[in-house]
């Protein structure tokens, strides 16, 4: 028992005492409180309910006498109110800003793809709805801030997020040590008189009410499954994060903790004493705090989904074995196999998005052609989460372990792309999807491209959208080692064919005007040349340079240096043949009437005039001329 073991107290005196502090019978006893009087006055006490109870020992129940017996009530119901309050007075919350400061902000690893300036929903208004434009970027920007956030999730450990001092179980103090010592002593007493119920109960009562209060501080609400599911996408993300930062602290310091509490109260009055406190205490809010991981795993699928969940699934994989060792009693079996269970279906709940995000990208049914031949916004969607899924590498590495549902050359179903698993051999499951995914994604820009009526566009709108594929897949290390060389350098001859494929569209008719051939006329021992011809040669060329120069100044490409590579190709390819033909023909077309109506350009001006291509605004409806 304790110290007070040795010492003795008369049995009349000891009921007497008792009876002063029975509250149902006393206002000074129901206003003052044994436990915050003086030492010797809770010796006292303490002594006297040990008397009776040494009275009552050994007498069987029709012997009992019933004095003692009332007596003996009324000492454990006073006793209960003190543990009571003994555990509220002394109860001390979470210091939450201590256990929950992040390397990183919680908002600079977000992964939402929403992020872009503008949406896909908003860049592609005139599309039909589908899960891939619910989000994602159309402009510029947002290339570099996915590269942001990838490299803060990089740079973080365990799934994104790094909290101090919750990386692993930390037990604190809940209650002070003096006030534990006072708890065991009221506890040892109830239960060794039978009051084992009462105890638990009021136990269980108290802490569950400290453990609700420190849900408040942490953020974690009472949210039913069903609450969950009818959030707000938007609203949910900010919920699964808190969620992670919360469920570490929950089960690494607070269950800890209270584990730790009753091990300290009920220590050497039974171990089915001990867990029943302690479930007591914790498996309401257990389940609080599972249900809403619960139903994330079971909500909806849609793309943008993926991280969150893989962030969730990451969180529970790093708290697993806390989580066992924490909840390894029997009686706390249920917790366990939920988390578990919880744990299964959010691995299936990636797989199946996974799924779902091909089918989407290969059907993505929008017709109306992007502007000027730039770069669609699906394709910015798909590599930017093409890079995320190459950030969660290691995670998804665990979880994809099939081959995707690929199309082959022998299918003969034309709306479903060829892809031979034989040509990439040593691939991982994750990486085929990852090289499916790219294959798919230039299956639907293909078929996006017809609807180009101009041969030209057609032909630029593929090179801008393969040359973002190129440079998205040599910007992340990570995407790049799973798609690996020997496709980039297949996605780079296509980027390249693209590029011919528009020149030949465009300026093989320009230059066509420039030959030789049809110019000369022969009469007697000589040739001529035939003026006429020639002067219908330079409007032909002038005519078709100033149309190409009008609609292509408005095509779009919004690579700096890719416009400029192209421009200076043009350049290559123009200039000297223009400067050739004016340079042999000028002073047959000077030599007649009207020059200027004919040689309407010169060398310069059609310099100045290449660098208005692609820039994806009108220009002037006649050209710069330098000279006249």
């Amino acid at each position: 028992m304790d110290s007070l073991e040795a010492k003795a107290m008369p049995l009349e005196a000891a009921e007497k005492l008792i009876l002063r502090w029975d509250s149902t019978a006393s206002e000074d006893a129901r206003e003052k409180m044994i436990f915050e009087s003086e030492r010797v006055e809770i010796d006292r006490y303490l002594l006297a309910v040990d008397e009776v109870r040494r009275s009552m020992s050994g007498v069987s129940l029709s012997d009992e006498d019933p004095h003692a017996s009332s007596t003996i009530q009324i000492a454990m119901a006073r006793l209960e109110d003190e543990f009571r309050n003994i555990l509220i007075t002394n109860t001390r919350p979470l210091e939450v800003d201590s256990l929950a400061e992040s390397t990183h902000s919680i908002s600079q690893s977000t992964y939402s793809l929403s992020e872009s300036n503008h949406s896909y929903a908003e860049s592609s208004s005139h599309h039909h709805p589908s899960d891939l434009e619910l989000y994602g970027g159309d402009d510029d920007d947002d290339l570099g801030s996915d590269e942001a956030k990838s490299s803060a999730r990089r740079s973080s450990s365990s799934g994104s997020i790094n909290y101090r001092s919750t990386s692993s179980i930390r037990e604190i103090d809940l209650v002070p040590a003096e006030a534990i010592s006072d708890l065991r002593s009221i506890a040892d007493r109830m239960i060794s008189s039978g009051y084992t119920r009462e105890c638990v109960q009021v136990y269980g009562s108290v802490r569950k009410s400290a453990v609700d209060a420190n849900f408040r501080l942490l953020g974690v609400e009472k949210l039913s499954i069903g609450d969950v599911q009818r959030l707000e996408w938007d609203t949910l993300e900010v919920k699964i994060r808190r969620w992670i930062r919360a469920a570490r602290v929950c089960i690494r310091v607070l269950f800890a903790s209270e584990r730790r509490l009753c091990d300290q109260i009920f220590a050497g009055m039974g171990i089915a004493i001990e867990d029943a406190c302690f479930m007591e205490t914790i498996k309401g809010p257990a389940i609080q705090l599972f249900n809403f991981a619960e139903a994330i795993s079971i909500s909806r699928r849609s793309p943008e989904r993926l991280f969150n969940i893989l962030d969730l699934h990451d969180a529970l994989v790093d708290l697993r074995p806390d989580i066992d060792s924490v909840f390894q009693m029997k009686t706390a079996e249920s917790i366990r196999v939920q988390a578990a269970e919880i744990l299964s279906r959010l691995g299936e709940a990636a797989r199946g998005i996974l799924s779902e995000f091909e089918s989407a990208v290969l059907r993505e049914p929008s017709q109306v052609p992007v502007p000027g031949g730039t770069i669609h916004p699906l394709t910015r969607y798909v590599m930017n989460y093409s890079s995320l899924i190459s950030d969660y590498k290691q995670t998804m590495n665990d979880l994809i372990v099939s081959k995707p549902s690929a199309g082959s050359r022998y299918s003969g179903d034309p709306t479903i792309p060829d892809m031979e698993f034989s040509e990439f051999e040593g691939k991982t499951p994750l990486e085929l999807h990852v090289i499916w995914i790219t294959v798919i994604l230039q299956f639907n820009l293909d078929g996006k491209s017809k609807h180009y009526k101009d041969a030209s566009l057609v032909h630029l709108f593929l090179m801008n959208n393969v040359h973002y594929i190129v440079q998205k897949v040599k910007g992340s290390p990570e995407l790049r080692e799973m798609i690996g060389d020997d496709y980039l350098r297949k996605l780079t001859r296509k980027f390249g064919q693209a590029a011919t494929s528009y020149q030949r569209a465009t300026w093989v008719r320009v230059l066509y005007c420039l030959r030789d051939e049809g110019l000369h006329v022969s009469g007697g021992f000589s040739s001529r040349i035939s003026k006429n011809v020639l002067r219908e040669r330079f409007k032909t060329f002038n005519a078709i340079f100033e149309e190409v120069h009008r609609i292509q100044a408005t095509w779009l490409i919004p690579d700096n240096q890719l416009r400029e590579e192209l421009r200076i190709s043009i350049s290559e390819k123009l200039i000297p043949a223009y400067r050739s033909f004016l340079g042999r023909f000028r002073s047959h077309i000077e030599s007649g009437r009207h020059p200027e109506n004919y040689i309407k350009y010169t060398v310069e001006d059609l310099e100045a005039a290449v660098l208005d291509f692609f820039e994806g605004h009108p220009v002037s409806p006649h050209l710069r001329r330098r000279s006249q």
